[in-house]
């Protein structure tokens, strides 16, 4: 991995986070508010389930690419 990967990373990134502000604020405001009813257990678990699809999906990529 080098530099180059991380910020071609990061700009994807901040192209999917900006997709739904963009097509539809209403129902971002709507998501958002609903998060304030989950305790931090189920934001924390959120978060894990979220990052091992992320490391998931990364390793299938990249080890495609090296196939």
């Amino acid at each position: 991995m080098n530099w180059n990967d991380l910020f071609a990373g990061l700009a994807l990134y901040l192209v999917i986070e900006g997709i739904m502000p963009f097509l539809n604020p209403p129902a971002l405001r709507r998501a958002m508010t609903s998060f304030i009813n989950l305790t931090d257990t189920q934001l924390r678990v959120a978060g894990l389930v979220s990052m091992i699809i992320g490391v998931i999906l990364l390793y299938f990529v990249r080890h495609q690419v090296a196939n």
